[in-house]
C-alpha cells in the first residue's frame, strides 16, 4: 500500500460549477399546483403501483421510491396517492432551466429535475460572490415556481453534486478550493457521483473510507486500479475540472430503450405482444429522430413476480425503419412468452447504434421494399408530428384496447381538466393550479 500524502488548495473558486437538484421534484410540482397538497404526505406512480416520488413528508414516515403502493399505504394510512403527471412535469422543468438561463447560458441538462451550470467569469455581471448568484438562482426558482432545489457550488461538476447532496432538501453548500479536503473527509465513498458499489467495495479494500483516501493517493494508483474513469474522478475530486458543461442535447447514445409497465397485470398474448410494438415504434422514433440506425434489437417481458425473460438478435443490417424489424420482433415474443403468465410490463432495447449518414449496398438486397419501409416511417414521423405521436400506428394497438381497467388506470388531472378548445390529443403546454381566489 502506498503512503497517503496531504491533500489541500489554496485557490477559492478558479471555476464556479454549479449544480441544482429539485428536491422531491414531481411531488412538489404536484404540491406547487394544489396547495391543499402542502405538507400532507404524498407520493406519485399510482399508474404503476410503485412509488415512483415520495414527498419528504412521506419520506419522514419511511416512504421511499420503488415501495409498492400497498405497503405504502399501509405505513401511511392517509398518504395521498397521485398518477405520474409527466407532460407537466416536463413543463416545471422547462421553466426551472430558463430560469437558470437567466443567469449564465452554459448550462447542461443533466436529467428532468437536475442540472449543471458554469458560473466562471459573471461576478461582475450579476455584482456578487459566485455564492450569492447561486443562492439567487436557488430563490428565483423558489418565489416563481414554488419549487425547493438543493444547490452545490465548488470548482468542478463532481463536486459540485456532492455538494448539492450535503444537506436536502432545500440546501446550499458552497465548497470553496481551499475548503475542499475538510469537505471530502465528511463525506462517504458512496456520495460519490460515479462510484458504485463495486468501485466502493475496492477502495474499502484497500482503507479508504472516504473521497478524501481516495484523493491523497497518487494519481498512479487510481490509474492502475481504475483506469480513465479513476484518473478522471482523481482530478474532479481534487478540484480540477475534467467534465465541462454541455449545453448541447444529447444526440450520442451507446443504446436506445423504451419500457412500459401495464396499470394491471396482463394475461392477453395480443395485448402484451400490441404493447410491445407500441415499444417498438416508440423505440424507433427517437432513433429517427436522431438520425441514427440500430444493428441489434433485444426484447424483454417482466411478470408480475419481478422474474424476467430477454431475449435478443442481430438484424441482418442496420435500420432506422419499424417495418424492417417486425417479422423478426414476432419470433422473439414466441420465444420467451409463456402461455397464461402474468405479465407487468415489457421493454425493447437496440444497440449496436450508428450513424444514419449513407450506408453500403447489399449486392442481394431487396432495395425497393427497404426504400419503401424508410419512406413509410419518414411518412408516419410527419403525420404524428402534426396531430400527435401515435395518432398513426401499427395494427397491433388496436388491441391496447382489450385491457381490464382499474384504479391505476387513473389519468393524470391536467389530462382531464381540460382547457376550452382542447382536445386529449392537442392542448396548450401550460400547467393548470387549483387554487380557490
Amino acid at each position: 500500500m502506498e503512503p497517503a500524502t496531504p491533500f489541500s488548495r489554496l485557490d477559492d473558486f478558479p471555476r464556479a460549477i454549479v449544480h441544482f437538484d429539485g428536491d422531491a421534484f414531481f411531488a412538489s410540482v404536484e404540491q406547487a399546483l394544489d396547495p391543499s397538497l402542502k405538507g400532507r404526505p404524498l407520493v406519485t406512480g399510482k399508474e404503476r403501483g410503485i412509488i415512483a416520488c415520495a414527498s419528504y413528508e412521506a419520506k419522514k414516515r419511511g416512504i421511499k421510491r420503488g415501495v409498492a403502493l400497498w405497503e405504502a399505504q399501509r405505513m401511511c394510512p392517509d398518504l395521498v396517492v397521485l398518477p405520474s403527471d409527466y407532460e407537466t412535469y416536463s413543463l416545471y422543468s422547462k421553466r426551472m432551466f430558463d430560469i437558470v438561463r437567466r443567469f449564465t447560458p452554459m448550462v447542461e441538462e443533466y436529467s428532468i429535475d437536475e442540472g449543471f451550470a458554469d458560473l466562471t467569469g459573471l461576478r461582475r455581471l450579476h455584482q456578487g460572490s459566485y455564492a450569492q448568484i447561486a443562492r439567487a438562482i436557488q430563490a428565483a426558482v423558489r418565489d416563481e415556481l414554488d419549487l425547493g432545489i438543493s444547490v452545490g457550488l465548488s470548482l468542478s461538476k463532481s463536486l459540485a453534486k456532492l455538494a448539492s447532496k450535503f444537506r436536502k432538501p432545500a440546501g446550499f453548500t458552497p465548497v470553496a478550493g481551499r475548503h475542499i479536503h475538510l469537505f471530502l473527509q465528511r463525506r462517504a465513498l458512496a456520495d460519490v457521483w460515479g462510484f458504485g458499489p463495486n468501485t466502493v467495495a475496492l477502495l474499502q479494500k484497500h482503507g479508504m473510507t472516504t473521497p478524501y483516501d481516495f484523493v491523497v493517493r497518487p494519481q498512479a494508483w487510481a490509474d492502475r486500479w481504475m483506469g480513465k474513469i479513476g484518473r478522471e474522478l482523481w482530478s474532479e475530486l481534487r478540484g480540477d475540472a475534467v467534465y465541462p458543461v454541455t449545453t448541447e442535447e444529447k444526440s450520442s447514445f451507446a443504446s436506445v430503450s423504451k419500457c412500459k409497465t401495464f396499470t394491471a397485470p396482463e394475461t392477453n398474448p395480443d395485448y402484451v405482444y400490441a404493447k410491445l410494438v407500441r415499444n417498438v415504434e416508440s423505440a424507433f422514433i427517437k432513433l429517427r429522430r436522431h438520425k441514427l440506425r440500430a444493428r441489434v434489437m433485444a426484447i424483454a417481458l417482466r411478470r408480475q413476480d419481478f422474474d424476467q425473460q430477454a431475449l435478443g438478435a442481430r438484424l441482418s443490417r442496420p435500420t432506422s425503419a419499424t417495418h424492417e424489424v417486425l417479422p423478426l420482433l414476432r419470433p422473439l415474443f414466441d420465444a420467451i412468452a409463456e402461455p397464461g403468465a402474468e405479465y407487468r410490463g415489457t421493454m425493447v432495447l437496440l444497440e449496436r447504434l450508428e450513424a444514419d449518414a449513407g450506408e453500403q449496398l447489399d449486392l442481394f438486397e431487396d432495395r425497393l421494399s427497404i426504400d419503401a419501409m424508410q419512406r413509410a416511417s419518414r411518412a408516419i414521423d410527419a403525420v404524428n408530428a402534426l396531430f400527435g405521436k401515435h395518432r398513426v400506428a401499427l395494427g397491433t394497438s388496436l388491441f391496447l384496447s382489450h385491457h381490464r381497467r382499474t384504479a391505476r388506470d387513473e389519468a393524470p388531472r391536467r389530462k382531464t381538466d381540460l382547457l376550452p378548445g382542447e382536445t386529449a390529443r392537442r392542448r396548450l403546454h401550460l400547467p393548470k393550479m387549483l387554487v380557490r381566489v
